[in-house]
């Protein structure tokens, strides 16, 4: 679009938003270039900033009458490339649309904006004795828009369900400028189960304006136990033996030791350093079933070869046990120019063959991998450490990567756990399905968005893009940008 196209636009979209609610400089559209996968960018044509539903239907009109793309970003924390601008299209920023609109404590439900932060909804119902249950890492920035957009999960999610286990209703706006309501607080509704298909749908069916969460009671007690190992392998074992008593802990989650080490310089949450891996298991509930799944546990840790546990004294050592998880993102980002975080999902009777898989894969490659991940659902978390200014080093460490992945595929796992498709796993996911089924995936989304404005290019490779991938397995920096391209 040429510079004078891109002036009209930018004047057609301030006769109904604020002038600084419409950004086309240059320097400032910068900030927009890419979410948290910052190895791929793209500065957009202009970035809108609605204030209110109304003004996000008038955007969508304006695009479909143009047939500008249009993808839409929340907080920006996606780690799969998600929020990934277009170049000849806007990015529709929900940051804006922050508030809580309803809080009905009598039956536990909130109304919510989709730019509200994740931690902010339980900050603001705290006080009536109420959160809200996923928890991702990014939870103080992450927004509600973008955890629908990507069915978010979080360290309690194995108890607690992802996003789509907690949420009753949205209003979408459509592709057409349409809003859309579907609403599912009775225990059945008439027509199809659409709730379903929108959550984790990367923000291609329709943007998210309204959502309605589920509130739970805060736990009448919880605890936190550590289970300290000398070898990777056996504490991946231990967490299908955890489940097979019957016991689903509040969260369960698992660090090796370049992953204990950096959160322990970090954090300082009381590691131990020298152990090969660590598990940390909450149990909440009432205090006397929170005190007998205790003593089962540490059984098991003992059991299972643990050469330690430990219970945290008190809830800031609670606290503090997880702080450590949590940053540890962060944490490794401190010791290595680069990471590229993996998102898979595996069976939990495999984690220790796939633990070591990751194992030899890092050798085979010569780079490092600190391992975090949600031990309970099989969601690994693999940060591989390089450095972008070596030549080369990103195209490696995208194939280790994707061996990663392929390796969940051949356990009977999927690519993706919460971070979503994006633009980074296109390729696995000609890997994950077939012709038949990717084309099923296009049909069902032209259903929605005929033109494909909404997030070109993302989530559902065309077949002409896993032709080039698997006849080429190339950096996917260089694979053509599918953009419009129809299957």
């Amino acid at each position: 679009m040429s510079e004078r196209s891109r002036e009209k636009l930018a004047a057609r979209f301030r006769e109904f938003l604020a002038h600084d609610n419409v950004i086309d400089q240059p320097t400032s559209l910068a900030a927009y270039e890419c979410d948290g996968l910052s190895a791929y960018r793209e500065q957009p044509l202009l970035v809108l900033l609605p204030e209110n539903v109304a003004q996000v239907c008038k955007i969508m009109q304006v695009c479909h009458r143009q047939r500008v793309p249009v993808v839409s970003r929340g907080a920006g924390t996606s780690l799969s490339g998600g929020a990934l601008p277009h170049a000849e299209g806007v990015v529709l920023s929900l940051a804006k649309m922050n508030r809580i609109l309803d809080v009905d404590v009598l039956s536990r439900v909130a109304v919510v904006e989709p730019g509200v932060r994740n931690l902010a909804i339980s900050e603001a119902v705290r006080q009536h004795g109420l959160y809200y249950a996923p928890d991702p890492s990014s939870q103080i920035a992450c927004s509600i828009g973008g955890n629908v957009a990507e069915n978010a999960g979080g360290v309690h999610c194995l108890k607690y369900g992802l996003t789509l286990h907690n949420i009753l209703g949205l209003k979408i706006v459509t592709s057409e400028g349409e809003l859309m309501e579907i609403d599912q607080r009775a225990l059945q509704t008439p027509g199809y189960d659409l709730l379903p298909l929108l959550v984790g749908s990367e923000g291609m069916l329709g943007i998210v304006v309204e959502v309605t969460v589920k509130l739970l009671p805060i736990p009448r007690c919880a605890r936190v136990v550590m289970g300290v190992f000398d070898s990777v392998e056996v504490a991946g074992a231990s967490v299908a033996d955890i489940i097979a008593r019957g016991i689903i802990p509040g969260g369960i989650e698992m660090m090796d030791n370049p992953a204990i080490r950096a959160a322990e310089d970090f954090v300082h949450a009381g590691y131990p350093v020298e152990a090969e891996a660590i598990l940390i298991c909450e149990l909440d509930g009432t205090e006397e079933e929170v005190v007998a799944q205790i003593e089962q546990v540490e059984t098991v840790l003992r059991d299972n070869g643990a050469v330690e546990t430990r219970l945290a004294r008190d809830e800031t050592e609670r606290l503090l046990f997880w702080s450590g998880r949590k940053s540890a993102f962060p944490a490794v980002g401190r010791i290595s120019p680069d990471y590229y975080c993996i998102d898979g999902t595996i069976p939990r009777k495999s984690l220790a063959t796939v633990l070591s898989g990751i194992r030899q894969l890092s050798a085979e490659f010569g780079l490092p991998v600190a391992n975090v991940f949600h031990a309970g659902d099989g969601n690994l978390h693999p940060l591989i450490l390089y450095d972008a200014n070596n030549p080369g080093e990103l195209e490696k460490t995208e194939q280790l990567g994707s061996r990663i992945l392929q390796l969940c595929i051949e356990q009977g796992g999927t690519i993706t756990g919460e971070h979503g498709v994006g633009i980074e796993k296109l390729g696995e996911m000609c890997l994950q399905f077939s012709d038949a089924e990717r084309n099923q995936f296009h049909a069902l989304r032209e259903c929605f968005d005929p033109l494909k404005l909404l997030n070109p290019g993302k989530a559902i490779p065309t077949l002409a893009r896993c032709a080039e991938f698997n006849g080429m397995h190339v950096h996917k920096g260089q694979l053509p940008h599918p953009e419009l391209e129809r299957f």
